[in-house]
């Protein structure tokens, strides 16, 4: 795209060396991206007008392409132009999917990790309780209630309700790690549910803590919201981890 043809210009930076020259046209799409400049849905120059604008060759910018496609920030088909997405989390979604299910140490590990991000995003979403967030928590502790005693969706409404402590912080990053979280949260909300111990009290709990945690929130209580979190992380790590201990040690047997 150049300034000859009557169209708008997106990209504010230009290669000045000749090293790594896909990494920053790359870098100066993703900037158009993230700040609004390029919307979700719309559609990115050809290629042959990118390597125009940046000056450099068209297997450089069919790289940057690439790259940002790897990044999830567009989607391009074979014959069609590219099109930009809408920030979310799915690669980290599926970096931590791999990670979680290729062993019971890296799922230790991930939820290890999950707890001590979210115990600060409950502090912050306690702090700006932004509406859309508190909306979704709340709609989330009403469709657990309609979920009870079904695994499946009983896990859709969990991961719904965190996602919900996420939004309240109005934060998009924050947004996106929740997001790419949700692997992990599924594989522990799945593994909780696969407790053939589990009796109406548990599913009863579990829907009392989240509650608690909202609750907190609401109020504006960041102590208590972090509180309130870090003990249903400590309920829900037990159970889930017992399950997944118990089904290591079958798998050994074998």
């Amino acid at each position: 795209m150049s300034a000859d043809t009557g169209r708008k210009t997106f990209f504010s930076a230009k290669p000045a060396t000749p090293a790594r020259l896909a990494d920053t046209v790359s870098d100066a799409i993703a900037t158009a991206l993230l700040d609004g400049r390029i919307a979700p849905g719309d559609a990115l120059p050809a290629e042959g007008e990118i390597a125009k604008e940046f000056g450099v060759s068209k297997p450089i910018a069919r790289e940057a392409l690439r790259q940002l496609t790897s990044a999830g920030l567009i989607s391009t088909q074979q014959g069609k132009v590219a099109r930009a997405k809408e920030i979310n989390g799915e690669p980290l979604e599926r970096i931590y999917g791999y990670a979680v299910r290729s062993s019971l140490e890296r799922l230790r590990e991930a939820n290890e990790m999950r707890r001590v991000v979210e115990t600060g995003i409950a502090r912050l979403a306690a702090e700006r309780r932004e509406k859309s967030g508190l909306g979704v928590m709340e709609r989330a502790l009403n469709e657990m209630r309609l979920a009870l005693k079904e695994p499946e969706g009983f896990t859709e409404a969990d991961i719904l309700f965190h996602l919900g402590i996420a939004l309240a912080t109005g934060n998009t990053m924050i947004r996106v790690q929740m997001e790419g979280m949700r692997a992990v949260q599924r594989e522990v909300s799945e593994l909780f549910s696969r407790r053939s111990n589990r009796t109406d009290a548990d599913w009863e709990a579990t829907i009392e803590r989240h509650r608690k945690i909202y609750e907190a929130i609401i109020a504006g209580d960041a102590d208590e919201a972090q509180r309130r979190i870090e003990i249903h992380f400590e309920a829900a790590d037990i159970a889930s981890l017992e399950v997944a201990d118990r089904l290591g040690r079958q798998a050994g047997e074998r």
